[in-house]
């Protein structure tokens, strides 16, 4: 058996699932109503915190750890295209990038719903142009992320949603 790595702590896979179960729950919801408001200020919490902890958090948890530039991402890029990707224990540049998209989306779209439902926002057009433009590219996000894992995952013949689940992976 393979030596494994805790990759990920307990309440950055807590943040993690909250986060899914919260933006999924929205978008379900997207006429509104309360289950929807409730799911979006969850996920403008969780979304808000884990922006704080990419910056201030522990160090493998920081943005800095698994956020690459553009020449390590594009380079990853073309890699993963021609099926020569190299395994990464935390996460792969693109996948960091994933990351961080997913966080701002949900943390504007969440912010901008918090707002809109305020005596000062209710009905202001901008307001809710933001919401839309901030939560509609989350539809395709979320099925692209879920498809990066699963081929990761394949890929590195590594069970990641497993590995989200108890936070170890394969030693390097």
């Amino acid at each position: 058996m393979p030596a494994m790595v805790v990759v990920w702590p307990a309440w950055q896979r807590v943040l993690h699932w909250l986060l899914a179960a919260a933006v999924i729950t929205a978008l379900i919801t997207f006429r509104g109503g309360v289950l929807h408001e409730a799911a979006g200020y969850a996920a403008l919490v969780v979304a808000v915190l884990r922006i704080v902890l990419g910056f201030a958090g522990p160090r493998d948890a920081r943005f800095g750890a698994f956020v690459r530039g553009p020449r390590a991402t594009l380079t990853h890029a073309g890699a993963l295209f021609r099926g020569r990707a190299a395994r990464h224990v935390n996460h792969t540049p693109l996948g960091g990038w994933m990351i961080v998209t997913l966080l701002a989306l949900s943390a504007v779209g969440g912010g901008a719903g918090a707002l809109y439902v305020t005596d000062r926002f209710w009905g202001v057009d901008w307001v809710i142009a933001l919401h839309g433009y901030a939560c509609w590219p989350l539809v395709a996000l979320v099925p692209l992320h879920v498809a990066g894992v699963v081929h990761a995952s394949v890929t590195q013949r590594e069970n990641l949603v497993r590995a989200m689940l108890d936070g170890k992976k394969r030693a390097d």
